[in-house]
């Protein structure tokens, strides 16, 4: 356990503390949320650091009576014998984190190869995501969506965002940035007409979102055009030019939105999912330079692999990462996560634990 590392984050907790209590931080709402981000990852590891604090004290004290009155011995180790998990506990909080993990998220859901059954997998896991979401109270909101012809999506993009700030610094990345990746299904599509069970796929991509101070954009850098917005099989729903494709003419970039009525609207939220890009990219070049990062889903899972399959006349759901399997696809379907995302996050804590961080996500 590094005590210096103990030592820095204590005295970091008691300088946020003092900076929330200064009315004048919240007069700036945006840093007043990134300071009770903060300030709320740290405060498991002050409350282990304390109660490990008082135990080892307790200790000291019982192991004091005892000498003088053995009656007490028991005492002292009943005392000694909850040190080792609170040692652990505190050694576990001490491992460095995923910076993003109070962050939320911009998920992008597109339909791969398999027409319109991929477009309506795509679907199912737009109302997958937005089911989870509604579990854990988390608000949702449709940045950006191409329909298909028969209910499904061919392309969409899904903020979604926790309510205040997440208990322990664990916000919406925390729990959904395992889920990137190519998500295969087995079934019968409703356009088969034999029966058989055919296999196709949507890819998932998670996306911390980025706030203004995390990417710094030069409005020379963008290349704006607009366009008319157009419904599922090119039908035209706008008879005004709304729709903004902007291009990050550096990296290559290219984000348009349609949804809005006004081009402003459309501009505003094609920004929202350029920063989070660009904070995706700027993560993935930081993570290249230093070999002992640790690497979070966007920037370990190779996006061509497939991650997941959904079988259902199986009624199976089979993560291939950790080799977790249920049958109970209709469940995980409807919004009930916990079960895989808690295996991933199991994984993931193993594997930091033992100093392997692609353990979770190979």
């Amino acid at each position: 356990m590094s005590s210096e590392r103990l030592a820095a984050l204590l005295d970091e907790y008691a300088e946020l503390e003092k900076r929330l209590a200064d009315p004048e931080l919240h007069t700036d709402q945006g840093t007043a949320r990134r300071v009770g981000r903060r300030y709320a990852e740290l405060v498991p590891l002050h409350k282990a650091a304390g109660e490990l604090e008082q135990a080892r004290a307790d200790l000291v004290a019982a192991r004091e009576l005892a000498a003088e009155d053995p009656s007490f011995a028991a005492e002292a180790e009943s005392i000694a014998a909850t040190l080792p998990a609170l040692e652990e506990r505190l050694a576990e909080l001490l491992i460095p984190r995923d910076p993003h993990d109070a962050k939320d998220v911009i998920v992008e859901i597109k339909a791969g190869e398999g027409g319109e059954e991929s477009a309506l997998f795509a679907g199912d896991l737009l109302r997958m995501y937005t089911r989870y979401a509604e579990r854990r109270g988390w608000v949702t909101e449709v940045i950006d969506a191409q329909d298909s012809d028969l209910g499904g999506v061919k392309d969409v993009s899904l903020a979604i965002k926790s309510k205040g700030v997440p208990d322990g610094g664990n916000g919406v990345w925390s729990r959904l940035k395992w889920e990137g990746g190519v998500h295969r299904v087995q079934r019968v599509p409703v356009t088969e007409s034999q029966g058989r069970i055919h296999t196709s796929a949507a890819g998932v991509l998670v996306l911390p979102e980025a706030e203004d101070v995390d990417v710094t954009i030069d409005p020379n850098d963008l290349r704006i055009d607009v366009f008319r917005s157009s419904g599922p099989g090119g039908q035209s729903v706008n008879t005004t030019d709304s729709a903004v494709r902007i291009t990050h003419v550096p990296t290559g970039i290219v984000v348009s939105c349609q949804n809005e009525k006004s081009q402003l609207q459309n501009r505003e939220q094609a920004m929202r999912i350029l920063r989070a890009r660009l904070l995706a990219v700027a993560q993935e070049q930081a993570d290249a330079a230093a070999s002992d990062a640790r690497k979070a889903q966007v920037r370990t899972v190779d996006r061509s692999e497939r991650i997941r399959t959904y079988n259902f006349p199986q009624n199976r759901i089979t993560d291939h990462r950790i080799g977790y399997t249920a049958y109970n696809l209709d469940l995980s379907l409807g919004g009930d996560l916990d079960g895989v995302l808690d295996a991933l996050a199991e994984a993931d804590r193993a594997a930091r634990l033992a100093g392997s961080p692609d353990l979770a996500r190979r």
